[in-house]
């Protein structure tokens, strides 16, 4: 069995906790590989390294370790993905970084593949494609570097939900509903029920619950202001203006995550929260 180990050396306390799934995987008689970029942080650890991440394509599994960012980013390469929390809540972590006892399941196969909704975004001006992405979390139109308020027309199958006068909107997967869904006083969704929230950020109206659609929903946010950002999953974002449009739906492809614990989506819910409560 074949491991890709992708740490988030940001973390704090990843190299650590690295260290510690390298040596484990080893007792457990599993080939870890690493990006030769990692080499002298770990080059003592039995790992083989490559110079491209092309030897994803050759693994079993993702082993993440870092918070959820980590993972979604790694869920990217089309494989399944176990998490291993180095970070704080990390919502989507199979495992915390006291458990890794329990690596021996990936090497007799007693695990779990959950897979989550994804959405494709594709951003267009006057018909010409700008980009387009995957995202596991959610999409995030915002105000740029003004601090004032953006508008802009969401819409549904081609007709007109609302015009919005606010900061941004999030369009989240049930995956992201616990993440800047959840800041923004959305709803939390089981991961296994498949829909699209759209949840307006800071509007100046009282039209501002979230909606929530049905998976194969087609959303459009036309921007009606200049100086606005389009960001996926948290990552850099691009700078789109008045006449732009965001349009989203479910992705053909899912995000697959490797589930070993018994925890069901309310255990984890509840633990997660009960560590940010006063």
């Amino acid at each position: 069995m074949k491991a890709a180990v992708l740490p988030n050396l940001t973390r704090k306390n990843a190299p650590d906790v690295t260290r510690q799934v390298l040596s484990k995987l080893s007792e457990l008689g599993i080939e870890s590989r690493m990006k030769s970029d990692f080499k002298n942080e770990f080059d003592s650890s039995g790992v083989k390294f490559f110079d491209s991440y092309s030897f994803v394509d050759g693994c079993d599994v993702i082993i993440s370790v870092g918070g959820d960012g980590t993972m979604i980013h790694s869920a990217k390469f089309g494989k399944p993905v176990l998490g291993i929390n180095a970070g704080r809540l990390a919502f989507m972590a199979g495992l915390e970084a006291g458990e890794l006892d329990l690596l021996c399941h990936l090497k007799d196969g007693t695990y779990n593949v959950d897979r989550r909704m994804m959405l494709s975004v594709s951003i267009k001006k006057d018909g010409e494609v700008l980009a387009e992405k995957n995202c596991i979390n959610d999409v995030v139109v915002a105000r740029g570097e003004k601090i004032q308020m953006v508008e802009m027309l969401v819409k549904c199958g081609g007709k007109d939900i609302n015009h919005y006068y606010t900061d941004g909107m999030i369009i989240a997967t049930p995956t992201g509903s616990t993440a800047y869904n959840l800041s923004s006083g959305g709803p939390v969704m089981d991961p296994q029920i498949e829909s699209m929230l759209l949840t307006p950020i800071c509007t100046h109206s009282l039209f501002a619950r979230t909606l929530i659609f049905k998976p194969d929903a087609v959303l459009t946010i036309v921007c009606e202001s200049d100086d606005m950002r389009v960001s996926c999953d948290g990552e850099d974002s691009l700078v789109v203006g008045k006449g732009c449009e965001i349009t989203v739906t479910k992705a053909p492809v899912y995000g697959e995550f490797i589930r070993i614990k018994s925890d069901s989506f309310l255990d984890i819910l509840n633990n997660k929260l009960a560590q940010r409560r006063l």
